[in-house]
């Protein structure tokens, strides 16, 4: 069977979780011996069975929602001799939608996160969002099936998309590579950054996007006691505006407190593997995150993980066992919103500082944590599921 996964992020080119997931699933299909090819966007790849297309010439000065579709148009004709085509995320999605109806192939749909409930991005995109959205829409329901990545999300995805059937949206978690993901040590790391293994800290890994909840944390964190270190490795702003606004928090929080401490670039896995062992916790402050690898990373790498209890984190952090949830009421209007702002601050404050001052109780967490990624969420498992979801879609279609 040949299957071609369509992805705008593939290693090197990886600012998300979507990328990880993709660059992961396709090294355990492979391994597993099925024939994959890739079609990736941006530079060109020197991997063998991956192919990368760029935005054309006519289209640089289009909105960016359109030069995703004129990328999209380059990789249709690619696909044909496929016998199934997988796109992750909507920025894939219209390739795999029209390759499915031209070469007469089954398309398979992983949603990473759900236009319908990032209105923020609109804010990025502009008039794009629409488009995306709209594509993001025809996708799902033309797809054969679609994959969520948590239980959280195979219910956001039924409520986003009322016409679908619930039959054809299958729950296949995320993983972790947990070889590659553990815990490292490298004191003289620690102190070219300013961190201080010695004191309590909480750490940040995340774009700088409203979904990730960052101005809730930073807020939360005036609020710790005075030697907790918050460490944010923080980049990859979605817009001029929420990087304004965090550059404000943060120059505020400095202002008041030492231990804070920024790293704004893209960091090498040693280098996260270095800091994620070193903290105390770990902290997953986001409003919508369908199940959140960066919260199986750190729970690789041996650190607590303190998130808020919504979307799929409750399915990854088991409270009081790998790490703490914090309670969160949103608005139901897409934005996830906290209903009390103030509330979710304060809850998110408190929980942190009860982490952080029993290190103890959260190294203890950290232990939990490897062992329950170790064991329950393998790539090698993930792939064998997908791989018998390739298998059933494709019967379905002779």
């Amino acid at each position: 069977m040949r299957v071609d996964i369509v992805t705008k992020e593939y290693p090197p080119e990886i600012y998300g979780g979507a990328g990880v997931h993709a660059a992961e699933l396709v090294k355990a299909l492979r391994g597993g011996g099925l024939d994959v090819r890739v079609r990736a966007f941006g530079a060109e790849r020197d991997e063998p069975g991956t192919t990368a297309y760029g935005v054309p010439a006519e289209l640089s000065a289009a909105n960016g929602a359109i030069q995703t579709l004129g990328t999209d148009l380059e990789i249709v004709p690619a696909v044909a001799g496929a016998d199934v085509v997988h796109s992750h995320t909507w920025y894939a999605n219209f390739a795999g939608h029209l390759a499915s109806l031209l070469h007469g192939i089954p398309h398979i749909v992983t949603a990473h996160s759900l236009e319908p409930l990032r209105p923020w991005k609109a804010e990025q995109l502009g008039g794009g969002y629409a488009v995306s959205s709209f594509i993001e829409k025809t996708a799902y329901e033309g797809a054969a099936a679609i994959v969520a990545v948590s239980e959280g999300m195979r219910r956001d995805i039924l409520r986003s998309y009322p016409a679908l059937d619930p039959a054809r949206v299958k729950v296949i978690y995320n993983g972790i590579d947990v070889e590659s993901w553990h815990p490292v040590e490298d004191p003289a790391y620690l102190a070219e950054q300013g961190i201080d293994p010695s004191r309590p800290s909480v750490v940040f890994v995340g774009r700088i996007t409203r979904q990730k909840g960052l101005p809730y944390l930073l807020r939360a964190a005036a609020l710790l006691p005075p030697d907790v270190q918050l460490v944010l490795c923080a980049g990859a702003p979605d817009t001029p505006e929420i990087m304004a606004e965090v550059e404000g928090l943060v120059r505020g929080l400095q202002e008041a407190r030492d231990g804070v401490v920024w790293i704004d670039r893209m960091l090498s896995r040693h280098e996260l593997c270095t800091i994620l062992a070193a903290a105390t916790t770990f902290v997953c402050p986001s409003i919508y995150e369908p199940l959140g690898i960066v919260n199986l990373e750190a729970m690789a790498c041996g650190a607590a993980v303190v998130g808020t209890a919504t979307g799929g984190i409750p399915e990854v952090v088991l409270d009081g066992v790998t790490g703490r949830l914090v309670p969160i009421h949103q608005l139901q209007d897409g934005t996830g919103t906290p209903t009390d702002p103030d509330a979710f601050v304060a809850d998110l404050a408190r929980v942190l500082t009860e982490v952080v001052s029993d290190p103890a109780r959260a190294a203890e967490y950290g232990a939990a944590g490897r062992a329950r990624a170790m064991e329950d969420f393998s790539w090698a498992a993930i792939a064998d599921q997908t791989a018998a979801l390739y298998a059933e879609v494709v019967a379905e279609a002779r």
